[in-house]
């Protein structure tokens, strides 16, 4: 803590003191108005600890008018001081390095400005994805099963109730035979599973709702969470399995007679955020697949995508993750999401061999409003009998 505080003082330091020299000389108390606004908007980070630290859970007016405008303006701190930097020196030659900067830093927060208010839209353009996947070998009876993945909903009560409402009518227009949620169900605190449940806990398929813990779930205190949890009427999968028997409908090459129902495993695993503390929640593969025939059809839940190649090698079929959000900043068409540099599996679909990952950029966001190119998604996973992936 120490050391992060420190870099933090630097970093802050370095910061402001590019922006208050740029400012100082025209804003009516100079230096001393430079300093107020630092405090004003560094003081939201000491409330968060201190609220931390004293077990409160934050409000919806907390988190939207406290949280939300520090990270919004930790955010523009950096842009800010960068082009009034580059502006100083570009003016320098001319003896214009004062005007340039602040030229600079107007023009860097008119398009923070404008770049925020589209990733906000972004936000809430809630949008429902088909994804086939096949196998040659996938049991027949299986061809056709339909998987509806939501993840990361983060509910709070900061999250809106009409938002939630319409991702639920997206689950269930979707016709699932299974719903599953990859983790993060809550924002950061255990009391925020009262919210998910008023929103997502009706959620219902043939074959179940099952839930695996993701790192934010950890982070509100999972005892006390998954606590909460076992009140819906969903399964959470902590290193554990279930057989799910599934009873197709008519084939249409017999008219009139019904196949066969068929049974496949879903694996949940913890999350990698459990090591630290997290008590049950940590990963540990070896229990998930104890006792897993080794012919069975295996459908992973795993939230933090950098599971999947020990799933892979322990049989996982299908892993369906999350965690990513896509970076909440992605080019799709090239491939690439602000997550792209910190996970080697951070968008869409990956095949290695017959395993199959699908990772979801996310139904919601975290931390502020902010989606461009990744709208949040409820992804209709589709499984079929085929060549290709």
């Amino acid at each position: 803590m120490r050391r992060f505080l420190l870099f933090l003082a630097l970093w802050l330091g370095t910061c402001w003191g590019v922006v208050g020299a740029l400012l100082a000389p025209l804003v009516p108390g100079g230096w001393g108005a430079v300093a107020a606004l630092f405090v004003v908007t560094a003081a939201p980070l000491a409330l968060i600890i201190m609220g931390r630290r004293g077990g409160r859970t934050p409000g919806a007016a907390a988190r939207v008018w406290l949280l939300r405008p520090f990270v919004y303006a930790q955010l523009l701190l950096p842009v800010a001081a960068l082009a009034g930097l580059l502006g100083a020196f570009g003016g320098a030659p001319f003896g214009m390095s004062g005007a340039a900067g602040r030229w600079a830093m107007s023009i860097a927060a008119g398009a923070f400005a404008l770049l925020a208010l589209s990733g906000y839209v972004g936000s809430r353009r809630l949008v429902s994805t088909d994804v086939v996947v096949r196998w040659d070998d996938l049991p027949p009876a299986l061809d056709g099963l339909r998987v509806v993945q939501i993840s990361d909903t983060h509910v709070g009560p900061q999250t809106s109730r009409r938002y939630l409402a319409r991702l639920a009518r997206l689950v269930a227009a979707a016709r699932p035979d299974l719903v599953v949620v990859t983790g993060d169900l809550v924002d950061d605190h255990a009391a925020d599973v009262a919210r998910y449940a008023a929103a997502l806990g009706d959620l219902s398929a043939p074959l179940g709702v099952f839930a695996v813990p993701g790192n934010h779930d950890v982070y509100a205190g999972w005892a006390e969470v998954r606590e909460r949890l076992r009140a819906l009427p969903l399964t959470v999968l902590v290193n554990e399995w279930r057989w799910v028997e599934y009873r197709p409908g008519h084939d249409p090459a017999s008219p009139g007679a019904a196949r066969a129902p068929v049974r496949f495993v879903l694996l949940g695993t913890g999350d990698p955020a459990g090591r630290r503390g997290g008590g049950d929640a940590a990963p540990d593969l070896e229990r998930a697949f104890r006792g897993v025939p080794p012919d069975a059809f295996v459908v992973a839940l795993a939230h933090n995508p950098a599971l999947w190649p020990a799933l892979a090698q322990r049989g996982a079929r299908l892993t369906l993750s999350g965690h990513t959000h896509w970076g909440q900043l992605a080019i799709p068409g090239l491939g690439w999401s602000l997550a792209s540099p910190f996970n080697a599996h951070a968008m869409g679909g990956y095949v290695e061999g017959d395993a199959v990952l699908y990772v979801h950029p996310g139904s919601n966001y975290w931390g502020i409003p902010f989606r461009l190119g990744t709208p949040p998604e409820v992804a209709v996973i589709e499984l079929r009998r085929g060549a290709s992936r």
